[in-house]
C-alpha cells in the first residue's frame, strides 16, 4: 500500500512537471543584435561561424539549463561571454556595412568580409598588442 502510494505521488509529480514545461518552456531566442525575424538556418550558420572563427563550442557563450552537460539556454544571458559577443558583433556589422556593403540586396549582418576569424583566427582570445 505504502508502494502504491508512494507511486502515485511520484506519477503525479512527474505529470506536473511536464504539464508545466511544456507550458512555460524556455525562450528559444533572446536576439539584441541579430533581426528578431532571422531564419533559424541563417542563425545557425552566424553562430557555426562563431565557432569557427574562435575555435569554441556552443557553451563558450551559452548557459547550460540547470546543470544539464548536454542542454543550452541559448536565451538566456547569464554568461558574460554572450554580452561580449554582442559587442563584437556589433563592432563587425558596422566595420562591414561602413566598408563593404556595396550589394544593397544584402542586409548588413548578412555581410562577412571581417567576421570573427579576421582576428581571432581560430582562437577565443588574441593578442592586442599591448
Amino acid at each position: 500500500m505504502k508502494r502504491s502510494k508512494t507511486l502515485t505521488v511520484m506519477s503525479v509529480l512527474l505529470t506536473t512537471l511536464v504539464v508545466l514545461t511544456a507550458a512555460n518552456p524556455l525562450p528559444k531566442r533572446n536576439l539584441r543584435v541579430l533581426p528578431k525575424d532571422i531564419p533559424d538556418a541563417t542563425l545557425d550558420s552566424i553562430m557555426k561561424q562563431f565557432n569557427k572563427g574562435l575555435g569554441v563550442a556552443c557553451n563558450f557563450c551559452h548557459v547550460r539549463i540547470h546543470e544539464q552537460t548536454d542542454s543550452l539556454n541559448y536565451a538566456s544571458d547569464k554568461d558574460p561571454m554572450k554580452i561580449t559577443a554582442r559587442k563584437m558583433l556589433r563592432m563587425t556589422i558596422e566595420i562591414n556595412r561602413k566598408n563593404f556593403w556595396t550589394d544593397k540586396s544584402k542586409k548588413p549582418h548578412e555581410l562577412n568580409e571581417v567576421d570573427c576569424y579576421t582576428c581571432h583566427k581560430g582562437e577565443a582570445w588574441i593578442e592586442t598588442g599591448r
